[in-house]
């Protein structure tokens, strides 16, 4: 043996996954977006929260506030106006890490709103334009209930490109297809949550039901050959991800993200447009009242849609009290 060979190097799971999907940071973490190089990043409300009490980001909310005092806002309307500009500085900051996207969320409390949700992504999207970002790099998350779909319908045409989140059935990821949705977030960890909680079972990752759902969503919008991307998101475990290798996309937290980096064990491809192509899944045909009954009819992704609303609407109440505290008083 040649003691002087140059060792092989055995890339890590995280590099591994990279050949076949692309990687989204789910975080609000700059240093931790740099850490894992994905390509596009993720935020909501819950992190941004999170993010805004670390003293590395206090600027930020003072930056917002002082645009939006400048704007000449006062009361309910400044601190709504503080938490846009803070969104869209951190969309910034984050922008300059990534070559890719950014996610950037519609307050939850509008997701029966379509009018309203409407105008919200579109003054999000200006202001990211104030800052000289195209909104090619900007995807506006929206609630995938009827109404937030319907709005993204009518924003897609606009050319603003929509991430529907919080997203637990076919019938949600195929009417975001219909409407044409640049991308979809189906949940992963939350869809495991319920099922646990529910039954009292344990699931390997080949039984896991949130990775049989992407799968199913993935399958569905392959076969049928509509463009829009598939990001799996919301994992409890590295099993979930490795179980969805070669979904267009998946969002991962750092934590995660680092238990991948950690491991050399090999990973393999598991979804693929060939496969797709091969499991006879019928088109659907829907209007809103076969929405709202496949969605009725489905009890998990009634409570998990439901929930996941009132969770994002909860975190951005108390973001709005840490400005009014920090800011107005």
């Amino acid at each position: 043996m040649n003691s002087d060979a140059t060792p092989t190097h055995q890339p890590n799971q995280l590099e591994q996954l990279k050949v076949c999907t692309t990687v989204v940071a789910d975080t609000g973490d700059f240093e931790s977006i740099r850490s894992y190089a994905p390509q596009d990043a993720t935020t909501n409300p819950t992190l941004i929260y999170k993010a805004v009490q670390m003293d590395a980001y206090g600027s930020l909310l003072e930056k917002a506030a002082a645009m939006a005092e400048a704007e000449g806002n006062h009361g309910s309307q400044l601190v709504e106006s503080v938490i846009d500009h803070l969104l869209v500085l951190f969309g910034q900051e984050i922008l300059r890490i990534i070559p890719g996207r950014v996610s950037t969320e519609v307050d939850a409390r509008l997701s029966f709103d379509p009018e309203a949700t409407i105008d919200k992504a579109r003054h999000i999207i200006s202001l990211y334009n104030r800052q000289g970002i195209e909104r090619d790099r900007v995807l506006i998350k929206i609630a995938s209930t009827w109404e937030g779909l319907e709005a993204a319908r009518v924003l897609e045409k606009e050319g603003i490109h929509c991430n529907l989140t919080l997203l637990f059935s076919l019938v949600q990821a195929a009417s975001a297809a219909r409407n044409k949705a640049t991308l979809i977030s189906p949940f992963v960890g939350r869809i495991l949550d319920w099922y646990v909680d529910h039954t009292g079972g344990t699931y390997e990752a080949d039984e896991d039901p949130g990775v049989q759902s992407v799968t199913q969503i993935f399958h569905y919008l392959k076969h049928h050959g509509f463009p829009t991307e598939v990001m799996g998101a919301s994992f409890r475990n590295i099993g979930q991800i490795r179980a969805l290798a070669g979904c267009d996309l998946l969002t991962i937290s750092p934590e995660l993200l680092e238990d991948l980096k950690a491991s050399r064990e090999p990973l393999e491809r598991q979804l693929s447009i060939e496969k797709a192509k091969t499991d006879p899944i019928p088109l659907m045909e829907i209007d809103e009242k076969t929405f709202r009954w496949h969605l009725n009819a489905d009890p998990m992704a009634t409570d998990k849609l439901a929930d996941g609303i009132r969770r994002f609407a909860a975190d951005t109440d108390k973001l709005s009290d840490l400005i009014e505290k920090e800011i107005i008083d």
